[in-house]
């Protein structure tokens, strides 16, 4: 770019930085050979039904722009396998907006909730980008400490966050099956909560992609406790394993939903008619894929806290979604430096885990390793860092 000619950019845009999932996993790319466990990434392949309703479509030219808000047999899909999966009561269509996956569900609704200056609670640790949407648009944080009570949030905390601030909270971030936890909850812990939320009135953005895979408890959503406060989001990456499909749902009442319509308008307009088609056959046709991957992943996530638990790390429990945050174990000099731990491990064990830093500033001495994998990388990826801990372990005897 000339010299001559410099315009400033967005000061928000030029502050930012990549986020430390993102940022750690393209280190990560420059070493060889190395057993990746870092990636939320399904260790299946889409189902056939939805591959051959994907073909077809492209036979049958469906090539020419989509309508912006979802095909419309789409949307009624998405209302009826959502009320029939969770229980819930929504109307049609019209309560439904088709998204460029979860991503930009999140960003659309922090655009249509949120002025400059309002705030969002969070607990943490929480997914990374969530905190850039929330920055680019100019809200405010307010993070709120999970690890005293286990990674779940109380009500007696909410109520202390919401009395105290000097933000004006418009809405909360409730992910549940969490990332990166896979911490969930129970009815009546969302009963409390969800009392809190009614007190304060502020809106309930309840991301439950993670919601098809919970393990040792049934899955409640935000939606039925208060219809009229929750925005629900969910999409197929991870029920369907539909990750590069990018298929994401904001669901909620009508009047929000036609709001959000006019910011997704700007940001994507219509997903592909195809794409949008294969999402219908997910619905309907392959509507029991999750029910197949669920203990496959249940049997996978039970292999590798033995095998962790084995090897001295704090494993938790972890009843949803396909992640384990272990807290590193206390023998090791890196044990409160989960970055400089996550990063020998690649570099000498030949094993890529998340540094639970990029969660969260208090949980430094965790990393998150992803089982969504297949059973042959989980076990090169466990043989590889009971090795390496050995090692090291005999080098400081």
């Amino acid at each position: 770019m000339s010299q001559d000619f410099i315009q400033p950019i967005n000061q928000t845009v030029a502050a930012m930085t990549i986020d430390g999932l993102t940022g750690f996993q393209k280190q990560l790319s420059g070493l060889d050979d190395l057993v990746y466990l870092t990636f939320g990434e399904p260790g299946f392949n889409v189902d056939e039904r939805i591959k051959q309703t994907m073909i077809q479509a492209i036979k049958d030219n469906h090539s020419h722009y989509a309508v912006a808000e979802g095909d419309l047999a789409l949307r009624q899909a998405a209302v009826d396998y959502y009320n029939r999966k969770f229980d819930l009561h929504f109307n049609g269509p019209e309560n439904v907006i088709v998204t460029s996956g979860v991503t930009e569900s999140i960003y659309a609704l922090f655009q249509t909730l949120l002025m400059p200056g309002d705030g969002v609670l969070i607990p943490s640790p929480a997914y990374p980008p969530y905190f850039a949407a929330i920055n680019i648009i100019g809200g405010e944080m307010l993070k709120l400490d999970t690890t005293p009570n286990h990674f779940k949030l109380t009500p007696e905390a909410v109520e202390k966050a919401l009395s105290e601030t000097d933000l004006k909270i418009k809405a909360i971030l409730f992910n549940y099956p969490s990332n990166p936890t896979g911490v969930t909850y129970t009815e009546d812990e969302l009963k409390a909560l969800a009392a809190v939320f009614k007190k304060y009135k502020i809106w309930v953005i309840s991301d439950e992609i993670y919601a098809e895979l919970i393990y040792d408890v049934k899955h409640v959503s935000m939606v039925n406790l208060l219809p009229e406060q929750t925005v629900l989001i969910n999409g197929l990456s991870k029920s369907h394993a539909m990750t590069g499909y990018r298929i994401g749902f904001v669901i909620g009442p009508e009047a929000i939903i036609s709001e959000v319509g006019k910011v997704h308008d700007t940001l994507t307009f219509a997903l592909p008619q195809v794409t949008q088609d294969g999402a219908r056959a997910a619905l309907t046709l392959a509507a029991d894929a999750p029910d197949q991957m669920r203990p496959i992943y249940q049997r996978r996530r039970d292999y590798v806290m033995q095998r962790m638990s084995a090897m001295g790390f704090d494993v938790g429990n972890p009843q949803g979604a396909f992640y384990i945050f272990a807290k590193i174990p206390e023998d090791f000099s890196a044990g409160a430096d989960g970055l400089k731990f996550a990063w020998d491990l690649a570099v000498e064990g030949g094993v890529g885990v998340a540094p639970g830093v990029a969660f969260s500033e208090a949980t430094a001495e965790y990393i998150r390793i992803s089982y969504a994998g297949d059973d042959e990388v989980l076990a090169a990826g466990m043989d590889r860092m009971e090795a390496w801990i050995e090692k090291k372990r005999a080098e400081w005897a």
